[in-house]
């Protein structure tokens, strides 16, 4: 499942160095990357920002991200939701955040081609998804937490059961490179993908305002082809503000950088990387002083906030980047076609061969009627 390098753009609109300096920066001498000086640190996006690193050829610096969680783990494979300076402040252990490891790990090894640095981590990989699936409900959806007390919360939400679906599908990926044989692993990856694609009703509707939950089911592989077109023009007109990027909410008028930089991942991930593209062109100029980017900006009033600089926005903007750019051996991480043509076993189905993931225009997308 290797990928060779692409060359770099002449021209390339964001400044990959300054943002991935700028998270290491942030980085404690632990390893630990928090969302921004003196802010907590959350596992999920502490991955999200060891991606960064990756991407920008912070190698070291990834592989010390990568060395705190090994340290942090705790017995049953999770780990706390929040921590400042090493120190839990929420006990919850959430699924998504216990396995996001394999995304950051495998794709630090596309990149590298680091195995043996990837053996070394296995342990961790291992026990970090068997935790999330150690949360699977009967319907194949995964519970999102459990309490401080020990006690599963039965509601499962669909961003992070998308979100594991990809944790899943790169531990697979490592498992074998490294001739390990996961199963059980299989089989639940293949029940959780029916429970994104086919059971709404399992997840917490509540979410739906999201702009997540809209299209990570996309951005993760979990939904493909013909349904994944569906489902991106069900909901632009909801979510995306022509010239201003994508709202966090539906009815708040905040647009983030993140939110914008992960449904340009999710699109080109669909093959569709000119309007990937378009998407980043709207918040590349974004930007403080320094050339971070603001985490949102609410709209029509132009306030930036909040005012502090979020390193997993930086990263997100980098992985977007890097998926319509082509920077890194790694940067077709989410693409589907990669995953059809790569993948160790298949759990999807192909794409429909009708044309129906070639390039579209924006006006195109804006005007597509809500069935396909």
């Amino acid at each position: 499942m290797e990928l060779k390098a692409s060359r770099r753009p002449q021209a390339l609109p964001f400044d990959i160095e300054v943002l991935a300096a700028s998270i290491a920066d942030v980085q404690r001498a632990s390893g630990e990357i928090p969302w921004h000086v003196g802010g907590k640190t959350d596992p999920w996006d502490h991955v999200e920002s060891a991606i960064g690193l990756t991407i920008g050829g912070y190698f070291k610096e990834a592989r010390h991200a990568f060395e705190w969680l090994k340290r942090n783990q705790l017995d049953d494979g999770s780990w706390y939701s929040a921590y400042i300076e090493g120190t839990p402040v929420d006990l919850t252990r959430e699924a998504n955040m216990s396995s996001y490891i394999a995304v950051g790990l495998f794709h630090y090894y596309l990149v590298t081609k680091d195995r043996a640095f990837l053996s070394h981590m296995w342990p961790s990989v291992a026990a970090g998804i068997d935790f999330a699936l150690s949360l699977q409900a009967p319907g194949g959806e995964i519970y999102w937490a459990k309490s401080p007390q020990g006690d599963v919360d039965p509601m499962a939400l669909l961003t992070g059961s998308s979100s594991v679906f990809m944790s899943v599908k790169c531990a697979l990926a490592i498992a074998a490179l490294l001739g390990k044989e996961k199963p059980a692993w299989q089989r639940s990856l293949s029940r959780l993908g029916t429970a994104v694609r086919t059971r709404p009703d399992h997840f917490n509707g509540e979410k739906a305002r999201y702009s997540m939950d809209w299209f990570y089911p996309v951005l993760t592989g979990a939904v493909m082809g013909r349904g994944a077109l569906t489902r991106m023009m069900q909901s632009w007109n909801t979510f995306v503000v022509p010239g201003l990027g994508v709202r966090c909410v539906c009815d708040e008028p905040w647009v983030t950088m993140a939110e914008t930089s992960e449904l340009a991942l999710a699109l080109a991930a669909m093959n569709y990387g000119k309007l990937a593209e378009t998407l980043l062109t709207w918040i590349k100029d974004n930007t403080h002083d320094d050339g971070t980017y603001w985490c949102g900006v609410t709209f029509p009033k132009g306030e930036i906030w909040p005012e502090e600089k979020i390193t997993w926005t930086n990263a997100a903007v980098m992985m977007a980047a890097d998926a319509v750019y082509n920077l890194t051996p790694a940067s077709h991480l989410f693409n589907h076609t990669f995953w059809e043509r790569h993948a160790t076993r298949r759990s999807q189905p192909a794409y429909p061969r009708d044309g129906h993931h070639k390039e579209v225009s924006l006006r195109g997308m804006e005007e597509a009627p809500a069935e396909a």
